[in-house]
């Protein structure tokens, strides 16, 4: 009986999860999630497309990560989980600081690394960890790897990652970290399977949904990228502003009265695509609309990741590829064509009926960059991280994590 690896992506309302078989490469077995934890919680696992488990609970139920986590063991013991016992647990984490540059089994001293982090990523890190302590308590037993979405990004140049702020500042680790790391990662490990030559040479990845951001890599490791000390730098996202002048923000301070709570929550809730257009932070919905106004916010998205594409071109010195990835990169076949006609200009040439399939590859035969279209798979890097932690003759067989 083969063990398994169980995959977690805890957010600020929801817990996501998937269980592989602990194989090389790891198998997916199931996935799915538990969403709206502390409104309506919502649980549903599929296996195949198909689903296999659900179930709700009543408006105004706090369940929590650790509810969300009770919940998810107990309906495993009694189907997948009870015929694969789970070798380890493997947890997107948002945030690595200057420490951690690769995945790292965790254990108590972890943690309270972990924790110092939260000042960082006061959004996402917290709810990382509260899912590493709800499987300690749940199952003290498993061991638990930390997988980071900044480490990826740490090969960068250090003038890549630096500000112009006093030195004061950066010591005490404010630099551009860059994130989406596990799937600029995945990407650049299926890159060479689909195009050998970019793989060895300059690839610029977009990864367009929700949250979006671009990265360069020269052969397979990261140059550049558009996030920076948060996930706020950069391109328009669903919610979050992207790019912004600092200039506004003493403005906003100064003018509307704002304290750091009220620019916060302008910042990364009511900005992006919902700002713009007043009206969703769907890109599915804004492109049915015939609103001027949620043209205009397509518009923003589309002018902004081209600009970002000239800029990552540049510290690449060129490019020999383009891949679309993301929700809306994977998903969203006028967007692509959008940013490959205004690249035409770097080389891409856009095969319209390719693209319009979803290719893999939508550029045409001859031209000087490929374009192509790879799903991201943030979990299937994450467990074959934890896998590869787990199996180092390093790492003990037992940790104590609280």
């Amino acid at each position: 009986m083969s063990d398994a690896l169980l995959v977690l992506n805890a957010g600020s309302s929801s817990l996501k999860f998937s269980v592989f078989l602990d194989e090389e490469p790891p198998r997916l077995l199931l996935r799915g999630q538990t969403a709206e934890l502390s409104t309506r919680p919502h649980f549903v696992a599929r296996a195949a497309g198909a689903v296999i488990g659900e179930r709700d609970w009543p408006a105004g139920t706090q369940l929590g990560h650790e509810g969300a986590i009770d919940h998810l063991f107990d309906w495993g013991r009694d189907g997948v989980l009870g015929e694969h016992p789970i070798a380890g647990v493997g947890h997107r984490v948002v945030h690595g600081g200057t420490r951690f540059s690769t995945p790292v089994l965790v254990d108590a001293t972890t943690l309270a690394e972990l924790e110092a982090l939260v000042p960082l990523a006061p959004l996402h890190q917290p709810h990382n960890v509260a899912a590493i302590r709800a499987v300690a308590r749940r199952a003290p037993a498993v061991r638990q790897v930390a997988c980071f979405d900044t480490a990826f990004h740490c090969t960068q140049p250090p003038v890549a990652q630096a500000f112009a702020l006093p030195r004061r500042y950066a010591e005490e680790g404010v630099r551009r970290y860059g994130f989406h790391g596990l799937s600029y990662e995945y990407i650049a490990s299926a890159l060479p399977g689909v195009d050998p030559r970019a793989a060895a040479g300059r690839t610029v990845v977009a990864h367009l949904g929700n949250g979006a951001s671009m990265c360069a890599l020269r052969g397979g490791r990261s140059v550049a990228t558009t996030m920076g000390f948060t996930a706020l730098d950069g391109l328009v996202m669903g919610t979050r502003c992207g790019s912004i002048d600092p200039g506004v923000l003493l403005y906003l301070l100064d003018r509307h009265g704002m304290d750091a709570r009220a620019l916060e929550r302008l910042l990364y809730e009511q900005s992006g695509l919902l700002g713009v257009s007043a009206q969703s932070s769907d890109m599915r919905e804004l492109l049915a609309s015939a609103d001027a106004a949620a043209g205009e916010a397509v518009e923003l998205f589309v002018y902004r990741v081209t600009r970002e594409l000239g800029s990552l071109a540049a510290a690449l010195q060129g490019f020999d590829a383009l891949v679309f990835t993301g929700g809306i990169g994977e998903n969203a076949p006028s967007i692509r064509a959008r940013v490959c006609r205004e690249a035409s200009w770097l080389g891409v040439e856009l095969d319209e009926e390719a693209n319009a399939r979803g290719g893999p590859s939508i550029s045409r035969a001859g031209s000087r960059v490929s374009a192509w279209v790879i799903p991201a798979n943030e979990e299937a890097m994450i467990a074959v991280q934890t896998r590869r932690v787990l199996a180092s003759p390093t790492v003990p067989l037992v940790t104590r994590v609280l």
